[in-house]
């Protein structure tokens, strides 16, 4: 099946519960319905919506999962990480403040942080602390920074991954529209600085568009680091309201000319924001299209401050390998999907599914 057929023939999301519906429970799902909070639901033999039926992609859901979609004062438990703040977690946070470094982790809030961190690994987010983007998705401080990049800050990234006995590395920064490159050199004096100290170390980068001066992108990818990462965030439709300061087509070619170079190209995608199931089709298809080998796809969830988003809907479980199926029929190498996967989740195991194909 063609991808324009496949994006063509898709239907819109359902859910659908093995249960009888009393009134009471028709009424709590059609008080969802009407604000976004469910999609299209099959409730025994009664569909809530606006179908019809036939066009629809129905998953299942428990009767369970339904209950903590309607209780809107809760976060679904599957979104909740639990995890525990063990000796490993507490011996990379002092790591990190003693060499004056800062991870992406503790700036956007990551979910998996106290997993990540008890097993030793993390994201390293270098530029500083301030971005000059200003997405309504995100928890990193918007502003303009007040100094440039730290010269000396390559060589602490490269001191703290050969002390954390890191085999996989994964760098990114904050935007930096006040420099010149936006920050691209200083990306490449990273790569090479874990180059140099740590030769079998994979690095993989999480970059920003660098507004589109693809000089800059060609000095990331003449340090040749092992996965080029840049997160397409959401469909085109919600672009100027998720991301104002970044262009869909500008991501687009991005990652076909990080692709075309020939190092392995990844980019991600948050649900929950408004999309409806044919605009994410479409969106893993025109990444297939620029040779982006895998997507990351998780549940946004706000961080709660006056910019932020609000969250439009929590997806289901069930919609996860949903999702990473329909990517792969649309020509993707691997979707990692689930509510709480993030770019850098278990990134060493997704860039080895990359390269082995596996999905």
């Amino acid at each position: 099946m063609s991808s324009d057929h496949e994006i063509a023939t898709q239907g819109e999301r359902a859910f659908r519960v093995d249960m009888a519906a009393d009134d009471n429970l028709l009424a709590q799902i059609r008080e969802a319905h009407a604000a976004g909070w469910v999609p299209d639901m099959l409730v025994g033999d009664v569909l809530v919506g606006d179908g019809p039926a036939g066009a629809l992609d129905p998953v299942d859901i428990s009767v369970r999962e339904l209950q903590q979609l309607l209780d809107r004062a809760r976060l679904p438990r599957w979104v909740v990480e639990k995890g525990s703040f063990g000796p490993g977690y507490v011996k990379l946070k002092a790591l990190m403040r003693q060499e004056s470094l800062v991870t992406v982790c503790e700036e956007a809030s990551c979910p998996n942080i106290q997993r990540c961190w008890s097993r030793g690994t993390a994201t390293f987010m270098i530029s500083g602390e301030t971005c000059t983007r200003g997405c309504r998705f995100c928890d990193v401080a918007t502003g303009k920074p007040m100094l440039p990049p730290d010269p000396e800050e390559p060589g602490r990234v490269a001191e703290a991954a050969a002390a954390m006995g890191l085999r996989y590395v994964v760098v990114t920064a904050v935007a930096r529209d006040d420099r010149p490159d936006g920050g691209a050199a200083h990306f490449a004096s990273v790569i090479r600085a874990l180059r140099d100290r740590l030769p079998d170390t994979r690095v993989e980068v999480l970059i920003p568009d660098f507004r589109g001066n693809w000089d800059a992108l060609d000095m990331v990818i003449e340090a040749a680091p092992d996965v080029l990462n840049h997160n397409t965030e959401t469909v085109p439709r919600l672009y100027s309201r998720v991301r104002p300061g970044a262009r869909y087509e500008r991501t687009l070619e991005l990652l076909e000319r990080s692709a075309a170079s020939g190092l392995p190209t990844k980019s991600g995608i948050m649900v929950g924001l408004g999309e409806t199931l044919p605009e994410i089709a479409t969106v893993f298809a025109d990444l297939a299209a620029t040779g982006t080998g895998v997507v990351t796809v998780g549940q946004y969830l706000s961080p709660g401050g006056p910019k932020h988003l609000p969250v439009g809907r929590f997806y289901a479980p069930a919609e996860y390998p949903a999702l990473a199926e329909m990517g792969s029929r649309l020509g993707l190498v691997h979707v990692e999907a689930g509510p709480l996967v993030r770019s850098s989740f278990e990134a060493d195991r997704v860039a080895d599914e990359m390269t082995t194909g596996v999905v």
